[in-house]
């Protein structure tokens, strides 16, 4: 056989079908997570990856078909201990307590603490801290028992992931991490057989419009086909000696274990949970829990020493001390909470829960975890696909054969 331009020119199409469809999955894999922000002219002219792009309605999936299912707001609470917290941030809140005390009653009643002497302060200062684990105890259940009206877990993941499309992404390429390389790689596999007919058809039948079409063909089925084979078929099914199943369902085990891991990390943590608790839609129901405690303990504080203590402050003032005692324990929350971290990480377990549940999912439960990333927009990876096949068929036309 001999090997001239012509022989050269036509087995040439079967690998530059595969080096398109190469290209075409590589780029369809790059534009669902990257730019994370909108590069270009808004609104149309530019790209932004579409998953940061809908990282709201990505959140709030994630929510109802995962999180939101395996992960109850009022079983987490149980697992914190009153006193286990009290120990956890005891120094901390002895510090901000005894400030409180001073800030709350040099603007109350400047002229009868200066009078109490230091040896009445420590007092004062004692009786609070010994009565400081009851009290942080007894808030503790109350927290547990309002928990669904102080922490929205829809809030916090979506709050998280708006806030962060960075993260958005790195969940999803975490738990796909096997799943996106072999889109890009499969591309290169089905271009190649793609290419076989259309080289065959070409050496029969050279219409100007037959390698435009192939380019476009296998732009388009590659990533149709790579995606089907994620995901279908669902459940294991036997061709004779061999099992097959969709590529992300079978590792739903592995995937389970470092998606559970990152959701633990980085976005259900004790601290985004405290900022969602303090500054999200339940703060208002937290501050009421703190302000009841507070003037209780208040109360129970200067019984003692009434009514000479509701002379000396008045009875304005005395309401506008609580108030104030309230308002400076509840803004050192964070800062106190901060000390808490480590025993509420250990206590929480979201991690280990999270993993043994979606190991438990059924396949179509499981898929909701990644799917959701392709089946809204799917349809513009595979045109786009489509497309840019399209062009390297006319480029390959153009270049190879005219």
């Amino acid at each position: 056989m001999e090997w001239n331009p012509e022989l050269l020119s036509l087995l040439s199409i079967p690998f530059i079908s595969a080096i398109v469809g190469w290209v075409t999955n590589y780029l369809a894999v790059k534009m669902m997570f990257y730019p994370i922000e909108f590069k270009g002219i808004r609104p149309f002219l530019g790209w932004q990856g579409l998953i940061p792009a809908k990282r709201r309605e990505m959140a709030e999936i994630e929510v109802e078909l995962v999180l939101g299912k395996l992960l109850s707001v009022e079983e987490l609470a149980q697992r914190l201990d009153g006193e286990q917290l009290a120990c956890a941030i005891e120094r901390r809140l002895k510090q901000v307590l005894k400030s409180v005390v001073n800030e709350v009653m040099e603007a109350s009643a400047p002229d009868l603490w200066a009078a109490v002497p230091v040896q009445g302060k420590n007092l004062v200062y004692r009786r609070i801290e010994n009565d400081m684990p009851r009290v942080v105890k007894k808030l503790v259940t109350d927290f547990q028992l309002n928990i669904n009206e102080i922490l929205n877990i829809k809030e916090l993941v979506v709050e998280q992931l708006v806030g962060s499309p960075s993260l958005i992404n790195e969940i999803f390429l975490t738990a796909g991490a096997k799943e996106f390389p072999f889109i890009v790689r499969s591309g290169f596999y089905f271009g190649f057989l793609f290419g076989l007919p259309t080289m065959f058809l070409w050496h029969y039948f050279q219409a100007w419009w037959l390698l435009p079409l192939g380019g476009l063909l296998v732009g388009y089925a590659t990533n149709w086909i790579a995606i089907k084979i994620i995901f279908e078929p669902k459940r294991p099914r036997k061709f004779g000696p061999v099992t097959v199943q969709g590529m992300f369902l079978k590792r739903q085990a592995e995937v389970s274990r470092v998606y559970a891991e990152i959701i633990e990390n980085k976005l259900i943590t004790p601290q985004n949970i405290t900022h969602v608790i303090l500054h999200g839609s339940g703060s208002a129901s937290l501050l009421e829990l703190i302000e009841l405690h507070v003037n209780d303990a208040i109360e129970r504080y200067v019984a003692i020493a009434q009514p000479y203590f509701g002379l000396g402050v008045g009875s304005e003032n005395y309401f506008k001390m609580k108030a104030l005692a309230v308002q400076r324990i509840f803004e050192n929350s964070d800062k106190t909470l901060f000390y808490a971290y480590d025993y509420a990480h250990s206590a929480l377990r979201v991690g280990d829960d999270l993993r043994l549940r979606m190991q438990a999912l059924s396949p179509e439960e499981f898929e909701g975890v990644l799917r959701p990333a392709y089946r809204q927009d799917e349809w513009k990876l595979i045109l786009t696909g489509a497309l840019l096949g399209l062009a390297a068929g006319f480029a390959q036309l153009y270049l190879v054969f005219i």
